[in-house]
This record gives C-alpha cells, sequence and structure tokens, in this order.
C-alpha cells in the first residue's frame, strides 16, 4: 500500500493527488453540507467572507508548495493561481448575463454554481491531462499555447467587445428544441416530471436552472481554451498547473455574488489581462532567446502582479471620472 501511494502519476506521487482532492472534497462538503445547506441569497458580505477563506486557502496551498517542491514551483503555482484567478473574471460576466437572460434569483444562484464547480473539476482535470500528455511527447505543443496566447491577446486589445445574445445560444436553441423545458422555474429543481399538455401523461421536463448550469459548464469550457495554455506557458508540471486552476476557481462562486454588482468598475481590466495574456505566450521565446531553461518564475510572479495592479487602478480611476455605468444584465 505504501509503494502504491509513491508511485508517480504525471510525474507526482499518488498521495499528493489524493491529499489534494481529499482537501477540495472537504471544501466542497463543507460548503454543502454546512454553510449552505438550504437555498439561500448571499449578500455581499457572507460572499467577501466566503472568497476570503478561499483565497487563504489557496495561497496556503502554495506555501505546502513551497515546503515540499521549493521555491520555485511555489513562485510558479502563485503566478498560475494569480493569472486563473484573475482570467475568471470574464467567467463571472458571462455568469450574470446567464442568471439574468434566465431570471434566477439569487438564492438559487450558488445551487448552480455548486453543481456547476463539480463539472469544472472533472472537465479541467481532463483538459490539462490531455494538455500534459501532449507536452511530454511534443515539446513543440508548447510553442503551439504561446502564440496562441499572443494572439488571443492581442486580439482583445484591438476588437471591440459585443453584446451576447443569449436568445441566439445554438446550445441553447438546440436543448429548448430537442427536450422538454417548462417555461418557468420550479424552485431549485432541476429536473420536475409533469403532465404533457399534448398527451397528458406525467413525463420528465427540464427547467431553466438546468439550461443555466449547461450554458456555465459550456461557458467555462470556452474559458478554459485561454486559460489552460496560459498556466502550461508558465509551468508544465500538471500538478501545479491542475491544483492552481481549481483552488481559483473553487471560489469563483463565492466571490460571483460580491463582484456581480460591481464588476462594471473594473472594464480596463479587460486591457490588462489581454496584455498578460501577451507576456505569458511572450516569455516562453524569450527563454529561448536568452539561452534560458525557463524565463525566472520571480520575474513572472512580480511582473503579472504589476500588470493586474495597473489595471485595477486604472479601471477604478477611470470608472470614478467618467461616472461608473451599470453593465447590461447585471
Amino acid at each position: 500500500m505504501e509503494s502504491l501511494l509513491f508511485t508517480l502519476f504525471l510525474g507526482t506521487p499518488l498521495w499528493l493527488w489524493f491529499t489534494f482532492i481529499g482537501l477540495v472534497v472537504t471544501l466542497l462538503v463543507f460548503d454543502l453540507g454546512v454553510l449552505n445547506k438550504g437555498d439561500h441569497e448571499i449578500g455581499v458580505r457572507e460572499s467577501l467572507r466566503l472568497s476570503a477563506l478561499y483565497i487563504s486557502l489557496g495561497v496556503g496551498f502554495g506555501g505546502f508548495v513551497w515546503w515540499h517542491f521549493g521555491a520555485v514551483p511555489a513562485a510558479e503555482y502563485m503566478t498560475a493561481f494569480v493569472v486563473e484567478k484573475t482570467l475568471a473574471l470574464d467567467n463571472v460576466f458571462v455568469i450574470a448575463l446567464i442568471f439574468s437572460f434566465f431570471a434566477i434569483p439569487r438564492a438559487y444562484q450558488h445551487r448552480v454554481l455548486f453543481w456547476g464547480i463539480l463539472g469544472v473539476i472533472v472537465l479541467r482535470g481532463i483538459m490539462i491531462g490531455v494538455g500534459a500528455t501532449l507536452v511530454a511527447s511534443y515539446g513543440w505543443v508548447l510553442y503551439l499555447f504561446a502564440a496562441f496566447l499572443i494572439f488571443t491577446g492581442i486580439k482583445m486589445l484591438v476588437t471591440d467587445e459585443k453584446e451576447t445574445d443569449m436568445a441566439a445560444n445554438p446550445v441553447l436553441r438546440f436543448m429548448r428544441k430537442r427536450f422538454r423545458v417548462t417555461e418557468g422555474l420550479r424552485g431549485s429543481a432541476f429536473f420536475v416530471n409533469e403532465a404533457d399538455p399534448a398527451s397528458g401523461k406525467v413525463v420528465r421536463w427540464m427547467t431553466p436552472l438546468f439550461l443555466a448550469l449547461v450554458l456555465i459548464e459550456i461557458a467555462d469550457l470556452v474559458f478554459a481554451v485561454d486559460s489552460v495554455p496560459a498556466v502550461f506557458a508558465i509551468t508544465t508540471d500538471p500538478y501545479i498547473v491542475y491544483t492552481s486552476n481549481i483552488f481559483a476557481i473553487l471560489g469563483l462562486r463565492a466571490l460571483y455574488f460580491a463582484l456581480a454588482a460591481v464588476l462594471h468598475r473594473f472594464h480596463y481590466l479587460k486591457h490588462a489581462l489581454a496584455i498578460l495574456l501577451v507576456f505569458i505566450g511572450s516569455k516562453v521565446f524569450v527563454a529561448d532567446l536568452f539561452g534560458w531553461q525557463k524565463f525566472p518564475a520571480s520575474w513572472s510572479l512580480g511582473i503579472t502582479f504589476a500588470i493586474l495592479a495597473a489595471g485595477v487602478v486604472y479601471s477604478l480611476w477611470r470608472s470614478r471620472k467618467d461616472g461608473a455605468l451599470p453593465v447590461a444584465g447585471l
């Protein structure tokens, strides 16, 4: 049994994977079973307290990485954690639009986000596992990731934002056409048994709450296309990539309830994210240019903080100067 625990999985002993997964499961059980037993509206104060807890745990895990792996992997973990946490802000905006479109009451939103996080844990695990295998087998894939990040960052800088038309979403249109969907919510239920108006028989129906969950999962999958390559450009260690991803996302649903109301104050943070993606992609090529094995982790962490801090400060200054306008759908 002891030898099994020290067996390597993706380059890391199984006991380290089990420790992390056990911690995540404990947090989710505590969240659902203790903190949020029943459906209730999460206020800004409670949201900030929960967010502080999850951020503290994420940073604390960085201390564990430092203790077990060393200073360089710890710096890589913290850089990845900060990048993932910041990239998730776009996800918050999309989630707000989805909840607004389906008119999901705040009391039911936590339920959707909680089950959504379970899907994220699985989907990110699959994507990171595939990405790690590709990078290990074909080194040039890392350069492809880097080029993709540079392209994405430049595109974000030069492309104007377009309002999202939720009604035209192809997945939503497909599900409404192929499945029975109730006209309105049925409390906090994802599925209900109700009579079919055509036949009179009691059949299974989806509710808009479940449609919201599906769209949130798809949105995360889309955002993962940017965020997973971004972390692989920081470190190719699958353990650090996965743990930083999950710890950053775990607190997202808690932070959502505080951020959704003030997200419009951080309009220019999107430009900082674009610059950050260009930097993360570029440092892969810069390391080769100077003959480094890897771009210095401490530099990467410092530059990441500087770019994001500049974006936050400038956003707050401009929104205060110009007058903060509410974002549609919030």
